[in-house]
């Protein structure tokens, strides 16, 4: 045997297992000091411990709160936990942005350091968490992220859960974060990742639990499907978790179509499919496509989807007494799931990521990370001259809901940082004059029509008048937009109505601007909003996606320009809702950069920077690599984030796509020559690529 064969030694009862990395297919049984060991792949040893189990033990497992059983010293553990941004639902731990705020970076080697932070802080309160004997919900560590939807219409709720509207954006950044969030041990995996919600399934909220979504091949695999497949094809993820709604008349988390025919057959992927919670029992309930919770999980579990967030699996003994499923399927899908459990080390004496400790929640490091990334998540969209602040300006009044509000810090599926800066924070802390704050009105509740009401708009205008500038923080928040019974507007389950400021707040910018004192104004959302008004008559316009406990810190940099904002649009910012399609047309037609008809407020790809930048002619090299020189032009430093799309008249539907980016500093007057390979899976969209026109922007 090799001296550098890494052996890992599991223990269930009387049996005693010696795994390697699954490269190895065959068992070999060896001695070591007069004892017999079995050394087996990852996939044998499940096997094996899985033989010993009887079938209600086995149905037992394929639930997301499987029981301890004791005869084999397997503990309970629990599948459930959240990591969109961070460690989530599980007390404190480092906040980054939310996810639409990561893409807005378009950095995807941050986006990996900000996962691996997430990764190292799930790893330390799994170690601190086992210590009781087993772990509950948000304590485990096989984690249901990220959110690869396509960001499709703004009006959705969970829209700032994604990467926004374009597939190979969402595509690059997902696979950033799942090898980020897995890491590259070459045995264990550090945690399992989860791409969700598959698949057409971008709103609305309220009908998900019984929509079906009729759409066509060809608009699934160019849109809805495309990051799905890209990141199982580039970063290998653990875990797949089907959606609510149906396609075409399939549940998904019972779709032969998409479990067995697209993921399994066409894209040959071997991880395994949980369902989103409740989604079994939606399939007889809601979609009415079986009569009982019987059929459904067995429904489910004939085509691929094994690890139920829910009860329905508790019916599977029923449906193998009514033949609707065999045992030896049930065996298969036990398997599989201990299977991914060995490879995070569960049972082992060896796993590397065992060591992680708690003092790694909140480290320096992760901190540094997260102000990196919540200053590049950051978009100007508009600036007469007015940023970076100037000397003059002495008096600064803060105004808005959002100003000092935790919650737009931590958007949803979120932990608590102990420590945070929010917007007031943080310009109180660098801002070298005075600061007069008014939180001007209640985010969503109109004082004018409720005489109760404290009604702060007066104090705001007096703020105002007093100050050289005004920073208005008004916006959204995540009790505005959220997943279905998050949200207030229940109604609603979430999504938005319309694209509008709630009118409490068009009160107050009326207001204030009637002032006449030039007004910064950042819009906090997590989604796109109406801003023609505030970018017709305010000094400077900026998007801040939910940023994250270090937001207020960043945003202050980039106002006092010590940092120079790099962000850029993932979503189009349309004129109004008035122009976009029916929110239940699936269809792409007038939707994103892709499709949309008519010049955008602001376009994806947008965002500003205090210095310029230019990019010189496009040489194409072998095969699908470019070459393009880029200058800083300007007088300052910046990042410079280079982005390529392709277009072709033999799609005249699509108005371009982009098909390669990346981000490089210039400090000014510098120029770089940067190589970038046109992504092959983006190419093979055009009819003829030869004919195909390459543009790009800075």
């Amino acid at each position: 045997m090799c001296t550098n064969t890494r052996i890992n030694i599991f223990r269930f009862g009387d049996w005693i297992f010696c795994g390697r990395h699954a490269i190895m297919k065959e068992t070999i049984r060896i001695v070591t000091k007069g004892k017999v060991y079995s050394i087996m792949n990852f996939h044998e040893q499940a096997v094996e411990l899985v033989k010993k189990m009887t079938l209600d033990e086995k149905i037992s497992q394929l639930r997301y709160d499987a029981p301890a059983i004791e005869k084999l010293h397997i503990p309970a553990y629990n599948w459930w936990n959240e990591g969109l941004h961070g460690v989530a639902r599980s007390g404190t731990a480092t906040v980054f942005p939310q996810a639409i705020g990561m893409a807005a970076s378009f950095d995807p080697d941050l986006l990996w350091c900000v996962a691996d932070a997430i990764s190292t802080e799930a790893r330390a309160k799994y170690n601190g968490y086992k210590q009781f004997g087993s772990t509950g919900i948000y304590q485990g560590l096989t984690y249901w992220s990220p959110n690869i939807n396509i960001f499709r219409d703004p009006r959705w709720g969970r829209g700032h859960e994604t990467y926004g509207e374009d597939p190979y954006l969402t595509g690059v950044m997902g696979c950033a974060f799942i090898e980020g969030l897995q890491g590259d041990d070459p045995t264990y995996r550090k945690l399992d990742a989860t791409i969700k919600h598959f698949a057409v399934h971008s709103g609305p909220e309220s009908t998900r639990h019984e929509a079906n979504v009729e759409i066509d091949r060809e608009t699934m695999d160019d849109t809805y499907l495309w990051a799905f497949r890209y990141c199982i094809e580039h970063a290998d993820p653990s875990a797949v978790m089907g959606a609510y709604n149906r396609v075409n008349g399939e549940p998904c988390c019972g779709s032969e179509t998409l479990l067995k025919k697209i993921l399994r057959d066409e894209w040959d992927y071997r991880g395994y499919v949980v369902s989103d919670c409740g989604a079994i029992n939606d399939i007889n309930e809601n979609h009415h496509v079986t009569f009982t919770r019987a059929e459904s999980a067995a429904l489910a579990v004939n085509n691929g989807c094994i690890l139920n967030c829910g009860g329905a699996f508790r019916s599977l003994g029923q449906a193998v007494e009514e033949g609707l499923i065999t045992e030896e399927t049930i065996t298969n899908a036990c398997v599989k799931l201990f299977e991914a459990r060995f490879r995070l080390g569960m049972f082992a004496d060896d796993c590397p990521f065992d060591k992680i400790g708690m003092e790694v929640i909140e480290c320096d490091a992760h901190r540094a990370i997260n102000r990196r990334m919540a200053e590049e998540s950051v978009v100007l969209l508009k600036n007469d001259g007015i940023l970076p602040l100037k000397k003059e300006i002495k008096k600064l009044a803060v105004i808005g809901p959002n100003a000092d509000d935790v919650s737009v810090l931590l958007g949803n599926y979120n932990g608590y940082p102990s420590r945070y800066s929010t917007f007031l924070r943080g310009l109180q802390d660098a801002f070298d004059g005075e600061i007069i704050y008014s939180k001007g009105c209640h985010p969503f509740i109109d004082a004018a029509a409720n005489p109760w009401m404290e009604d702060l708009t007066r104090e705001a205008v007096l703020a105002a008048k007093r100050a050289d500038a005004v920073v208005m923080f008004l916006g959204l928040n995540p009790s505005m937009e959220g997943e279905e019974g998050d949200a207030f507007n229940g109604a609603n389950a979430g999504d938005k109505v319309d694209l509008q400021l709630p009118l409490s707040q068009k009160r107050l910018w009326k207001a204030v601007r009637g002032t006449g004192k030039p007004i910064i104004f950042v819009n906090v959302s997590g989604s796109a909003v109406d801003l023609r008004d505030q970018n017709k008559y305010a000094s400077a316009l900026i998007q801040c996606f939910y940023p994250g406990a270090e937001g207020g810190a960043a945003l202050a940099d980039i106002l006092l320009g010590k940092v120079n904002p790099s962000g850029k649009l993932p979503v189009t910012f349309y004129w109004s809702e008035e122009s976009l399609p029916p929110f239940d047309d699936y269809r792409m037609e007038g939707r994103t950069y892709r499709y949309l008809r008519e010049k955008p407020l602001f376009a994806f790809g947008f965002g500003l920077s205090y210095t310029t930048f230019e990019a010189g002619e496009v040489k194409r090299g072998m095969e699908n690599e470019i070459t393009v020189t880029v200058r800083n032009t300007g007088d300052r430093d910046g990042m410079c984030t280079l982005l390529c799309y392709l277009r072709s008249d033999g799609r005249p539907e699509l108005n371009r796509q982009l098909a390669a980016f990346q981000k490089t500093f210039l400090k000014k007057g510098e120029e770089k020559q940067l190589h970038l390979d046109l992504c092959p899976e983006i190419l093979e969209q055009f009819p003829d690529q030869d004919a195909v026109e390459i543009l790009v922007e800075v």
